[in-house]
């Protein structure tokens, strides 16, 4: 008879056995669920940050300004402070408003506006209106001359800008 520390040896060889024939499908299951696992995270490595990154530049980009509203102003002719010889000076405008009612309005007062501008304009020497500075400052005050309310019951007109499109002085 054998010493029983053989004979538990062979009983945990025995009792072994059979699950050591199981063990290779254990073993295949296992690396296939690793596998899978790890395609999974492998495509939701590519394909994740591709879902959420759309999402976020859409997000992220600038929204769409609104369409400009432009008012074109018929050119005027006006006659400027000098000595000497007579000088003129001629200059066409467009109003950028901020919306439609400022437009309705400033079509309906237009005779007010014009004269507004014929005053401000006329008040000008020919040297004052040279370098683009010049042109940047007279933009900005005929832009608040305009501005001002047409009636006492009225508010400001909304003009946000005055661009020349014809400026000649002569």
């Amino acid at each position: 008879m054998a010493p029983p520390t053989s004979v538990a040896t062979a009983a945990l060889t025995n009792a072994t056995l059979p699950s050591s024939r199981r063990s290779p499908k254990l073993l295949i299951g296992l690396v296939l669920a690793v596998g899978v696992l790890a395609a999974a995270g492998a495509a939701a490595y590519v394909f994740l940050p591709r879902l959420t990154g759309a999402a976020s530049t859409a997000a992220a980009k600038p929204p769409v300004p609104e369409k400009p509203i432009f008012v074109m102003l018929d050119p005027l002719t006006v006659n400027l402070q000098s000595e000497g010889r007579s000088r003129f000076l001629q200059i066409g405008m467009a109003l950028r408003v901020r919306d439609e009612h400022a437009k309705a309005q400033i079509v309906e007062f237009m005779p007010e506006l014009r004269s507004r501008l014929l005053v401000q304009l006329s008040n000008r020497a020919p040297e004052s209106l040279v370098t683009p500075e010049d042109k940047a400052r007279l933009a900005g005050e005929i832009r608040n001359a305009l501005n001002a309310p047409l009636t006492p019951e009225t508010p400001e007109l909304g003009i946000s800008s005055v661009s020349f499109n014809i400026f000649v002085v002569q």
